[in-house]
This record gives C-alpha cells, sequence and structure tokens, in this order.
C-alpha cells in the first residue's frame, strides 16, 4: 500500500529539521513556509473499488493524525457513491511542527543562541544561518565562542602564545579543541588585516590569526666529531628550532636525510656531515637553511610511491638533491623484506631522475607486484657502508653511531 500514513508526515517535517530548515524559520521575516504542505499519498478510485475496506480506516489513521490539518474533497464513486477523502495535508504553524517532532526547547535554544549573537557578535549571525545544528551542538560553548572573537577583535595579531588569551573560563585547550568553529567564525568577525590567508588548517591556527605557534624541531647528528658543534660530545644528537637551524654555521660538506629514527641514529661516521631525521611531507621548516643550498644532500626513504613523492617534494625546496638507496638494485636484493604499502598515490610524480621515474611507475602501475613497498629500516646497513665507500665517504668500517 502506497497510500501516506502518519510517520510518512512526521518525517517530512524531520527532514526539515535536518536540513536546519526549520531552525532558519522565521530568522528572515520575509520568508515563511507555513503553512506547509505536505505530501500527502492517497487511495486512487480503483483502491475504492478494490479495497474499501482499507480506505476507510485509512481514513480514520490518517484524521488522528496529530498536528495536522487535512484538506477534504467529495468524490463520486461509481460503486461506493458519495465519498469525503483527505485531498491534502497541511502543518499551519512552526510550533505545531515542533511539538510534533518534539524539538521545541532545541528550538527555543537556537533562538536564544541566535538573539545573545545578534546582541553581541552580528557579523556572526549569517553564520549561524548557514549552520544551525552545528550552532545547537556548540550551545554550551557558544558564550565563550563569542568571548574569544571579542577579545581577537580588541587584540587583532596578539604576537603572543594562545597560553595567553587571558579570559575567564577559558583555557589553551578550550581554543585548540575548537579551532575548526573559530576560524569559521573569527574570518567573519575580523578585519582582513588581522588574518593572514596564507595559513589554513588546523595545524595553522595560530599563524592564521597572529598567535606565536610552537617552534618546529629540527633534529640532527654529527657525523665527524671534527665539527666540534658541541665541545666534549663528539657526535651529539640536537634538536634545534628552524631559525636556529637556519643559523647554523658549520663547515658542512654532506648532509644526509632519513625518515627512520633508527637509520638516523645508527649513521655511520662521515667527515663534514650531518644527518638530519626526516618529517616525511612538509619541508617548510627545513627549507629556511639557506645554507643547505650550498652542500650536496641525500635523501633516504622508503622505495614506494610515496617515498619517491617526498623525495620530490624535497627537491620543490633544494633541487640538488640526490636518492640513497631508492634504487631498484636495493630493491630487489631484499626481496625478503617486502612489505605492503597501504595508500599507493595514483598520480604521476615530477622532478624524479629517469631512473627513479621509471621504478616509480613500475610501482605505481604495480608492474612488480600490488602495493609493493621496501621500508628504508629493512635495508642491510651493509648496503649503506657499501653505497658510502663507493663514493669514497667512507674508508674504513665505522661503530653504527660513532
Amino acid at each position: 500500500m502506497s497510500w501516506s500514513t502518519a510517520p510518512d508526515l512526521k518525517a517530512q517535517v524531520m527532514r526539515l529539521w535536518e536540513r536546519g530548515e526549520l531552525l532558519r524559520e522565521g530568522l528572515d521575516a520575509a520568508t515563511s513556509r507555513f503553512p506547509l504542505r505536505l505530501s500527502l499519498k492517497t487511495p486512487s478510485p480503483d483502491d475504492i473499488t478494490r479495497r474499501f475496506d482499507a480506505v476507510r480506516a485509512w481514513v480514520v489513521a490518517i484524521s488522528a493524525t496529530p498536528h495536522v490539518r487535512l484538506e477534504w474533497q467529495e468524490t463520486r464513486h461509481r460503486v461506493q457513491g458519495s465519498q469525503r477523502l483527505p485531498a491534502s495535508a497541511w502543518v499551519d504553524r512552526l510550533d505545531d511542527a515542533l511539538a510534533w517532532i518534539g524539538k521545541r526547547a532545541e528550538h527555543a535554544r537556537f533562538r536564544a543562541l541566535h538573539a545573545e549573537t545578534a546582541t553581541r557578535q552580528p557579523l556572526l549571525l549569517p553564520w549561524l544561518a548557514k549552520r544551525p545544528l552545528r550552532a545547537l551542538e556548540l550551545a554550551a560553548e557558544w558564550s565563550r565562542l563569542l568571548d574569544v572573537v571579542a577579545w581577537l577583535q580588541a587584540h587583532p595579531r596578539p604576537g603572543g602564545y594562545l597560553r595567553q588569551v587571558d579570559l575567564p573560563g577559558i583555557h589553551t585547550k578550550f581554543i585548540e579543541s575548537q579551532r575548526g568553529v573559530l576560524a569559521e567564525l573569527l574570518d567573519l568577525a575580523l578585519p582582513a588585516a588581522a588574518i593572514d590567508p596564507s595559513r589554513s588548517g588546523a595545524q595553522q591556527f595560530a599563524a592564521r590569526y597572529g598567535f606565536l605557534d610552537k617552534p618546529v624541531l629540527l633534529r640532527l647528528r654529527v657525523l665527524d666529531p671534527a665539527l666540534g658543534l658541541l665541545p666534549g660530545a663528539p657526535c651529539p644528537d640536537l634538536a634545534l628550532d628552524a631559525d636556529s637551524f637556519a643559523r647554523l654555521r658549520l663547515d658542512v660538506a654532506r648532509v644526509f636525510i632519513t625518515e627512520n629514527e633508527t637509520n638516523f641514529l645508527a649513521f655511520p661516521r662521515v667527515d663534514k656531515a650531518i644527518v638530519i631525521f626526516g618529517a616525511g611531507y612538509g619541508w617548510e621548516a627545513l627549507a629556511r637553511a639557506e645554507w643547505l643550498q650550498r652542500c650536496p644532500i641525500h635523501y633516504w626513504g622508503d622505495i614506494d610511491t610515496n617515498g619517491f613523492a617526498i623525495l620530490a617534494q624535497l627537491r620543490s625546496r633544494f633541487a640538488h638533491v640526490e636518492s640513497l638507496l631508492m634504487d631498484r638494485a636495493t630493491l630487489l636484493a631484499h626481496e625478503a623484506l617486502w612489505g605492503w604499502e597501504d595508500s599507493p598515490r595514483p598520480a604521476d610524480v615530477s622532478r624524479l631522475t629517469a631512473e627513479e621515474r621509471s621504478l616509480y611507475e613500475d610501482l605505481r602501475d604495480h608492474r612488480i607486484r600490488p602495493s609493493l613497498r621496501l621500508e628504508q629500516e629493512h635495508i642491510g646497513f651493509g648496503w649503506l657502508e657499501k653505497w658510502l665507500k663507493i663514493v669514497h665517504l667512507m674508508d674504513d668500517f665505522q661503530p653504527y653511531g660513532g
């Protein structure tokens, strides 16, 4: 039976709620959807002939639907004679719709949020109209969110840390947990000069609105005791903020970068060289060190599609980077240790040499084996030592870690 039932009619109203339409109702006095006509599927003349008792039962049931006004139509049936059937169904008022679906309290809460916002931050009213259900989810935090917006309006580009926002009941974790919605609100409420459009996403929230951010640390190991970077420590393992790293003045002839911490810690001694613990995708902090442009860089990553993509991204900052142990011979020599790449890259990658591109395309197109991956930590250190000797960077065996 395809005739509309009371639950069918109620579901139509609930869908309006789930789209935020009932919360938006009345925000613009010039427009209203009430009285609201609902879609009503009624019995056909053939139904009256063949299923007369069922039609009568349907009429009784649909007539008992609360909060709904029915319009009726008299029809003359050739067998059953004159019949009075519902022709349309209406919900006359917003309050009737809210009562029917049990959302009066939520609607009142939203109206309170709207009134507070209209008084304190009218620039945010378009956000409320666009995302009313999200506003309801944030009802308990809304006043504090408005406090943060007002504080930044009074202190644009504050130049301190989030920890230094001095507001009752508001702490760093609250702001950090609400970065997504705060970014949407601040973009509406702050002048353009207070926003850095080049910074986006939750991780760059602080920089976008003029806060100091936790410094990015770059970790390095000295591979040559003669460099004397730290007195009393021949091969120190150091972590420096990006600005301090950029100011280093080392007599370095070569830099290695590896993504694996064990490889970083065990890298053999090499004259006038350091090794850097890589950061995967994203090399902005490292790129500040202009002195890296003047010395050879060797990148050691996984042999998989993402490893080559990271290599290519590093070359976008330092075009002279050479790959290390990311070649076909190394891959084939370690077949027993092959693994699986979870999310291979389907796209092309630029900035690869001919040999690297050939291997990358074989990996991407699954020509050797589907989703093939050789993690760098599975490559025997003998291969690294052999490579260092071939390029005359390591004459004799040196214990791991110096």
